[in-house]
């Protein structure tokens, strides 16, 4: 494996005279280049010294073909983050928190054998080495899939106890499944690993004892005794707040572009839309009710109006109207937003209930757009509702995060786990007579309100959708 490393200060100097005083059993690896700003970094000089390839500039790394793996030893992760932006698909990328972890391992590996190091101090370094050395979440593989031992970062995200995952198979822990991982979309590390005898980095879906996604980038290395590959070792590290910023832009980006799309196909279908409804109600006024022909004029009066009511929707969805801000009691909107739902969800026997926190405090917000969210949310909530059922509307303050919580509860049919993603998407619906803006159109809001919104739902007991707003509102500019 040949290595290239960023960051020429005291840490690449131990480094280089690590591997230089050191042979290597479980991965062989030489450094090959160095990168540092600074002309007199003691790595930068000692690998001058050495004949290595030096360099002020790592971008110099990204146009070579024979470096496997970059080591950031800066200690500023926003250039690993860089690094990881950059590199080309084959190269691997280790952070400075475990870039000296293998080296480590193979240093504890050689002290394992020797005769001298009792039980108990293989034991401590083994210990070391996996629950304090690593920063990121790592485990330990055999070649039949079994968890040997993962240390305390990942049990703990996992919600697991040593006893949960130790013996069991990795793809029943990680991804609660009873084969191993396959696909072109979810491949086998460890399977990759041993076809060819190589490191390898993919990126998994894990799942927690709850079921609640958790994105990772795998590095996975092999570990060899004589020659032969044992099990891996993988290093997992937490990419879903990265991959939840992704999704956020996309959906924004897509939001935007539908937005203009709409916005120009609303007015152009507005002024025939008229036409249409003026010309069948003036013809009705020249007929008896009980004609057949005034009946069918009704009919098209009444699709036009449906049509119209579309249309109002596509343009509110596109509108995307900066907030007016001021300081509103949240409770009473509420109040409000229920008086104004409270007759349609009557109609089909549903209970509206308040349940609203006292003393909440007074928050910047636009109270019309706050009041079309809540009414959306709740007739969403009555469309999903059977006769008998119930709608709370409950609030709460998060003093930790200054937010206002707003909470819409049914106990209706709730949603399939694969649409929960769908749900804010125009134009997606599950009802005949839907548009697929309403949740839309709230999902707008809150992102002007630079708040968020989360559901919890399952199929048959009901759904609560969640809306934090920050208390002091949206940041001037």
């Amino acid at each position: 494996m040949n290595i290239a490393v960023v960051g020429g200060g005291t840490r690449c100097l131990y480094l280089l005279d690590f591997m230089k005083n050191n042979r290597f059993k479980m991965i062989e690896s030489r450094i090959v280049a160095v990168a540092d700003i600074d002309e007199n970094a003691p790595g930068l000089v000692k690998a001058r010294e050495m004949g290595l390839f030096v360099t002020n500039d790592y971008n110099a790394f990204f146009d070579r073909d024979d470096i496997d793996l970059i080591i950031e030893l800066t200690g500023n992760l926003a250039v690993y983050h860089d690094i990881l932006l950059k590199k080309k698909e084959h190269m691997r990328a280790l952070a400075h928190t475990t870039a000296l972890l293998f080296w480590k391992m193979d240093d504890a590996h050689k002290k394992v054998n020797d005769s001298e190091l009792s039980l108990i101090q293989k034991q401590n370094i083994y210990e070391v080495l996996m629950n304090q050395f690593i920063q990121e979440e790592a485990m330990v593989i055999d070649k039949d899939y079994r968890v040997v031992d993962m240390n305390e970062a990942m049990m703990k995200k996992l919600g697991r106890t040593s006893q949960e995952v130790i013996g069991k198979f990795c793809y029943q822990v990680g991804h609660h499944l009873e084969s191993p991982c396959t696909g072109k979309n979810h491949p086998c590390p460890l399977t990759e690993v041993y076809k060819t005898k190589e490191p390898c980095m993919t990126n998994h879906v894990h799942l927690d004892q709850n079921n609640n996604e958790i994105y990772y980038a795998i590095s996975c290395y092999p570990l060899s005794n004589n020659g032969e590959i044992v099990g891996v070792i993988e290093i997992l590290r937490d990419i879903t707040p990265e991959i939840r910023v992704q999704k956020a832009q996309m959906q924004q980006e897509k939001l935007m572009s539908i937005g203009r799309l709409s916005a120009g196909i609303a007015h152009e279908i507005n002024n025939p839309l008229t036409t249409i409804m003026t010309s069948s109600m003036m013809l009705q006024e020249e007929l008896d009710p009980g004609n057949e022909m005034y009946e069918e004029l009704q009919i098209i009066s009444n699709e036009a109006q449906r049509c119209r009511k579309i249309v109002q929707s596509l343009l509110d969805f596109a509108r995307q109207t900066k907030p007016m801000q001021k300081l509103q009691d949240i409770n009473a909107i509420i109040q409000e937003s229920i008086y104004l739902t409270k007759k349609q969800a009557e109609f089909s026997d549903i209970a509206i209930k308040a349940e609203l926190a006292e003393e909440l405090p007074r928050i910047y917000v636009d109270k019309e757009q706050i009041q079309q969210l809540l009414i959306n949310l709740t007739l969403n909530a009555v469309e999903s509702t059977g006769a008998g059922g119930t709608i709370t509307i409950s609030t709460e303050y998060a003093a930790d995060t200054e937010e206002v919580r707003i909470h819409v509860a049914d106990t209706g049919r709730g949603i399939a786990k694969e649409d929960i993603e769908k749900i804010f998407d125009p134009f997606f619906t599950t009802r005949e007579y839907g548009t697929g803006l309403g949740l839309s159109i709230v999902h707008s809001i809150v992102e002007r309100h630079a708040g968020s919104i989360k559901v919890d739902s399952k199929p048959g007991r009901g759904t609560r959708f969640t809306v934090a707003l920050p208390v002091g509102g949206v940041p001037r500019e």
